[in-house]
């Protein structure tokens, strides 16, 4: 099996309050409405990070070209710092690597991240690349699953990494009343970098010099797509940058799958939900994380980690899910605990993995 034995993570500039960003530009952006006030100050953020600064850079102005000539500036580094954080958790050395998947949905550059990271990194030049672009939230964890399945079938050594800059998508004042979507949109996302260094399990721990311990044991994967209800998340490429749309809709379709997406996961390895220790569930916003706790019937500390990334650093697309797991695997826990990864985007999509403590 595959074991992930290094988390790292990266953020851009110091922390910036959700108060200070309403009042120094997104206040007049939306023409002070009074609902886009509420929107903003119930969207379960209270600080976040971005490589532009809207009261500094106004993006919202910039076209698609300017917006991913300075994601191209902003990612690689972020980047860097992030797989390099993972790779000393993990004992290793970029040398050590055998395959990278890069994921990204806010920007593009050719040579992408996947070449870019090898090079700077010092990564072998026979470094087998894949880069994921723009499947949103959910991303991480289908790249964990392709990184797996290569340590798993062929003895890999691989690393994923996430890097989003949500910042440089700020879109254009419309006349009229906000659009609502848009609000929500601005309100709950920000900037981040994750990754994870995967190894192969080792049969025999004290014959191998891989961490026996620390990290999780990669065991499944499910996934369900609604695609009837795919127009209700969008993540469209425009001339000014890529523009969100994001219904109100959305956690009542998850609430329809989210329960036996898990339990068919659960069951397959012969648990159930109270077996689970630890939940890493995808802030998409405080109505998701309401729903599926709901939904499966989770109490307020499981959920808990969810809140906090999205409280002190906010949503920060597929990299969100790798905090998440940093945060749990910081807290120590109990070799053999079982721990339900679950992240949603565009699609419908809902995609989950099944891990263990190691």
């Amino acid at each position: 099996m595959a074991a992930i034995t290094g988390i790292g993570s990266a953020l851009p500039t110091a922390p910036t309050a959700q108060e200070d960003l309403w009042e120094g530009f997104f206040a007049d952006h939306f023409q002070r409405d009074r609902v886009a006030s509420a929107v903003w100050r119930h969207a379960g953020v209270e600080t976040r990070h971005g490589v532009a600064d809207p009261r500094v850079d106004d993006v919202s102005r910039w076209t698609t070209g300017q917006r991913m000539r300075r994601f191209a500036a902003e990612a690689l580094p972020l980047g860097k710092e992030s797989v390099t954080a993972a790779l000393r958790d993990a004992g290793r050395e970029p040398a050590h690597i055998d395959a990278l998947v890069a994921v990204s949905c806010t920007g593009y550059t050719t040579p992408g991240l996947d070449v870019l990271l090898g090079r700077d990194l010092g990564m072998p030049t026979d470094l087998q690349r894949l880069h994921l672009g723009h499947m949103g939230c959910y991303a991480a964890l289908p790249a964990l699953a392709t990184a797996s399945d290569a340590v798993t079938a062929r003895g890999r050594t691989a690393v994923v990494t996430c890097v989003e800059l949500t910042s440089l998508h700020v879109q254009p004042p419309e006349p009229g009343r906000p659009d609502r979507e848009q609000v929500v949109a601005h309100a709950l996302f920000a900037d981040a970098a994750g990754s994870l260094v995967l190894e192969p399990e080792p049969a025999d721990p004290a014959a191998t010099d891989t961490p026996a311990a620390g990290g999780f044991t990669v065991v499944d994967f499910a996934a369900r797509t609604d695609a009837q209800h795919a127009a209700l998340m969008t993540w469209d490429v425009t001339d000014t940058g890529f523009r969100m749309g994001l219904s109100p809709k959305v956690p009542g379709v998850l609430a329809q799958h989210v329960g036996d997406a898990v339990d068919d996961l659960l069951g397959r390895h012969g648990l159930a939900r109270a077996d689970v220790g630890a939940w890493a569930v995808h802030p998409g916003g405080p109505r998701i994380v309401d729903t599926v706790a709901e939904e499966l019937g989770l109490d307020e500390p499981d959920v808990a980690t969810s809140r906090a990334v999205l409280r002190e650093v906010g949503n920060c697309s597929s990299a969100t899910i790798l905090l998440i797991l940093e945060r749990l695997a910081r807290a120590g826990l109990a070799p053999g605990t079982p721990v339900l990864a679950l992240a949603f985007g565009p699609g419908l999509t809902l995609h989950a993995a099944l891990l263990r403590a190691r």
